[in-house]
């Protein structure tokens, strides 16, 4: 039997303006030009003609309040047989996770989108925005209001919330404590992935980070300490109880069938230099890889060229791409030895789990979003963004919405803004240009208190303003001085909307941080009905559970 800790963590002027409004609602789609003259009722005139952009967008609101109502009625009338329909009906389950991707990351994610296509940006929507279902999501630790990525995706991926920094443990464990892992009373939790390999799926781990990293680690790692990536890292007394680093743990796991994403430092010796001339950082002198493949007969590949050359029947597969995290979207076509993007792993991985006909699970992660948020750079953040966009469209168009679920959500979310009055189309990286007092854009940027420019995009701390020119390695900022602030610089004659610029911030800090607000959920497939209002994160296990049945399956085996 799988053990599981139990969680306790499940007027009347108003109704006349709704008649008013219907009625010009309805007498707007049968185009009449005359309302009907029932003097049970109010009726509700146009004093003029509405023009032909006003009236695109008062018939396009009426089209989609007409298409919900009909979907809405279909809905409930179908409802309960779905209740009984759905459950278990998940042959395949995919969940991505934009690391740091939250609500202002996605709606500037989507106006860059849009304005790169030669649109506005505004009107653009990401392709998993257009998911049927969707909700918020609640992303405390249970010791923090602001959480952390090992916490949040441990809670995502067990259906358990923990403390931040800990993974795969419940919250009893004392964080960086070998002893609290080992311990009865600190059960190690079990994953959506190991139960949908216990079921007999297939699964796999696609991430731009290193895999040894809090998100892709929550999936098979039980630790106390997020940071015990390989052996360098355990403490004296980590070592004296027993516990594994997270490589270790990685090689070790029965569970795991293909992995892409970084981390090769973890897997090799530190006297060992890879392919790109990068040293690793066991201490134990072991060849992870190696081991890997000596215990699955599978095949290791570590860059464009022998990636793009795996069969799609092999088995079992690691990537390991980069030595630490892959590089952002923006400055990959500078990796020494060359690396796939999210989308192509996304797609290489899919091709290769889909021969298992029992389904599989996946958990897909665009590290780098969060990294660069981190470093300040608005740029790469949204950059990362856009091709999380595109690996979650490439998903939907290789897979089902009748045998496949598809969750998309953030673990946390960053302290970045989206302020001033710019005018609509202005670019969402550039200088704020409002409107003049006709509604007509101005010429000239618009100037704070101060008498300088300010940008749309800030952030609340960080390291802050640097003009880096077309660097397009956010990483780059750490070898500079934090520059909180406006006292010491104007805007006025910075291209902010370079790859290079770092947004101001107001705090000074030597990393921005997270921050603490909801963060959004998309779903489409069996069980996204679920996905609505506003959830704890820990729900999202459960949903995946009832859309695959998977601890039945588990179980059952």
């Amino acid at each position: 039997m799988l053990h599981r800790p139990n969680s306790n963590n499940k007027t009347t002027s108003a109704k006349t303006l709704l008649t008013a409004s219907v009625t010009l609602f309805l007498a707007t789609l049968t185009g009449c030009s005359t309302m009907a003259t029932d003097t049970s009722a109010p009726t509700a005139t146009v004093e003029a003609p509405l023009d032909a952009d006003s009236k695109a967008w008062f018939n396009a609101g009426a089209v989609k309040v007409a298409q919900n109502e009909a979907e809405v009625k279909k809905f409930v009338a179908d409802a309960r047989q779905q209740a009984a329909n759905e459950q278990g009906k998940a042959k395949n389950i995919i969940l991505f996770v934009g690391d740091g991707m939250g609500i202002s990351t996605v709606t500037a994610a989507r106006i860059l989108d849009g304005q790169n296509k030669g649109q506005s940006g505004e009107e653009n929507l990401l392709s998993f925005e257009k998911m049927p279902y969707a909700g918020l999501v609640k992303t405390y630790n249970t010791n923090q209001q602001t959480p952390d990525s090992a916490g949040t995706a441990t809670a995502m991926l067990t259906g358990v919330k923990t403390k931040a920094g800990v993974l795969g443990v419940s919250d009893r464990a004392n964080r960086a404590t070998c002893a609290g892992d080992k311990g009865e009373q600190n059960a190690k939790l079990v994953t959506a992935l190991e139960l949908a390999s216990m079921a007999g799926k297939a699964t796999g781990i696609v991430t731009t980070a290193r895999l040894t990293h809090a998100t892709p680690a929550a999936a098979y790692a039980k630790s106390s300490e997020r940071d015990w990536e390989s052996d360098d890292k355990l403490s004296d007394e980590a070592k004296r109880n027993g516990c594994k680093d997270i490589a270790t743990q990685f090689v070790e796991s029965p569970y795991i069938d293909v992995a892409f994403g970084g981390g090769r430092r973890h897997f090799i010796a530190k006297t060992t230099t890879d392919l790109e001339g990068k040293s690793g950082k066991r201490l134990d002198q072991k060849d992870l890889t190696k081991l890997w493949q000596q215990k699955t007969g599978g095949v290791v590949v570590q860059n464009q060229a022998q990636f793009e050359a795996l069969p799609n029947n092999s088995k079992k597969v690691l990537g390991l791409f980069n030595s630490s995290h892959m590089q952002y979207e923006a400055d990959r076509k500078n990796d020494k030895a060359g690396e796939p993007s999210l989308t192509e792993m996304t797609i290489k991985a899919i091709d290769l789990l889909s021969q298992d006909e029992d389904g599989y699970f996946m958990l897909v992660e665009s590290g780098r979003i969060d990294h660069g948020h981190h470093a300040g750079s608005a740029y790469n953040a949204l950059t990362d963004t856009i091709e999380f966009s595109k690996a979650v469209e490439a998903a939907m168009q290789k897979t089902s919405p009748e045998d496949t679920l598809i969750i998309v959500t953030a673990d946390h979310s960053h302290v970045l803004t989206l302020a001033g009055y710019p005018t609509r189309g202005n670019p969402i990286l550039g200088k704020v240009v409002g409107n003049d007092d006709h509604g007509e854009p101005k010429s000239t940027p618009d100037l704070a208190a101060d008498n300088k420019p300010y940008t749309t995009l800030s952030y609340a701390n960080g390291l802050g303003f640097h003009d880096l020119g077309d660097e397009t390695d956010a990483d780059a900022v750490y070898d500079l001085e934090a520059n909180s602030g406006r006292d010491k610089h104007s805007l006025a004659n910075v291209d902010t909307t370079a790859s290079g610029f770092h947004q101001e911030a107001l705090v000074p800090l030597d990393s921005e941080t997270h921050a603490a607000e909801d963060v959004p959920i998309y779903a489409r497939g069996p069980g996204a009905r679920l996905v609505s209002s506003t959830s704890e994160q820990n729900e999202i296990f459960h949903i995946m559970d009832y859309a695959a049945n998977l601890v039945n399956l588990a179980e059952s085996k």
